[in-house]
C-alpha cells in the first residue's frame, strides 16, 4: 500500500462520501448526476432521470426562489456559482447541500453547461454548535499539510473534520491528483490571498478547490500557474 493509500485510511476513519458530480446542458436543459447525489435526494441510483423540474421540486419551499433565481441567472450569464441551501428528500428530511458549479465546454471552446459537485453539509445537532470552533483550531494548530487544508475547508464550508478530508479525497480521485500535493496546493492558494479580518467571498474559495489540481499539474510540468482573481 503506497505512502498516500495509507495516511487516507488513517485520516478517513470509514466516513460515508458526501458529495458527488454533476452536469448540467443547457441547450436540452438535460442533467446528470453521479449516483451520490443521488442518494443525497433519497433515490437509489439510476431509478429516476433528473430533470430541471425534479430538481427545483425538492427544493426547501423557503430557499424555492433563490435557487430557481439561480438556475436562472446561470442560464443567462453561463457563470460559475456556488450556492448553499436546503433540500427536502423522498423520504421528506430535510438536508444542507452547496451546489459548486464551473462552466463545461465543448471542444470548439463554447460553454455548453455547467458542472460541478454537491457537498452534502448537514450537520448532526450534537456537532452543529461546534462546527466553527473545531474549524479554527484545525488551522491553528501545528498539523500537516493535510491538516490545513482540512481545516480550511472546515471554515469556508461550514463542515467538520471528516466531511472535510471526504472533500479533498474526492477531489483527489477525480482529478487523479496525489491527495497531498493537492493539499499543498490548495493551502498554498489560500496563503496568496490577500484579506483584512474579513474573509474573502466563498465564490473565491470555490474557484481555488474547482481549479487547484490544474495548478498542481502546471507545477509538476515546471509551468507557472496562478488562481484566478
Amino acid at each position: 500500500m503506497s505512502e498516500d493509500s495509507l495516511v487516507e485510511q488513517a485520516l478517513t476513519g470509514g466516513a460515508p462520501q458526501r458529495f458527488g458530480w454533476y452536469r448540467f446542458y443547457f441547450e436540452d436543459e438535460r442533467w446528470e448526476w453521479s449516483p451520490e447525489v443521488a442518494r443525497i435526494y433519497g433515490y437509489e441510483p439510476g431509478t429516476v432521470t433528473p430533470t430541471t423540474q425534479l430538481v427545483l421540486s425538492h427544493k426547501h419551499p423557503d430557499d424555492y426562489e433563490h435557487v430557481a433565481a439561480t438556475l436562472d441567472e446561470i442560464r443567462r450569464t453561463r457563470k460559475p456559482f456556488s450556492t448553499r441551501h436546503r433540500i427536502v428528500t423522498v423520504s421528506g428530511d430535510t438536508r444542507e447541500v452547496v451546489v459548486i458549479g464551473e462552466r463545461m465546454h465543448d471542444n470548439s471552446g463554447q460553454v455548453i453547461g455547467t458542472q460541478g459537485f454537491f457537498i452534502d453539509v448537514t450537520p448532526s445537532e450534537e456537532t452543529r454548535a461546534a462546527i466553527i470552533t473545531e474549524a479554527v483550531a484545525e488551522i491553528t494548530e501545528n498539523r500537516a499539510t493535510i491538516e490545513q487544508a482540512k481545516g480550511i475547508l472546515m471554515l469556508v464550508y461550514r463542515i467538520h473534520a471528516d466531511a472535510a478530508f471526504d472533500l479533498l479525497k474526492w477531489r483527489s480521485q477525480e482529478t487523479n491528483v496525489k491527495l497531498r500535493a493537492l493539499a499543498e496546493q490548495l493551502v498554498a492558494d489560500v496563503r496568496t490571498l490577500h484579506y483584512d479580518e474579513t474573509l474573502p467571498p466563498r465564490s473565491t474559495f470555490d474557484r481555488l478547490l474547482l481549479t487547484v489540481h490544474q495548478r498542481v499539474r502546471a507545477k509538476a510540468a515546471g509551468r507557472d500557474s496562478v488562481p484566478e482573481s
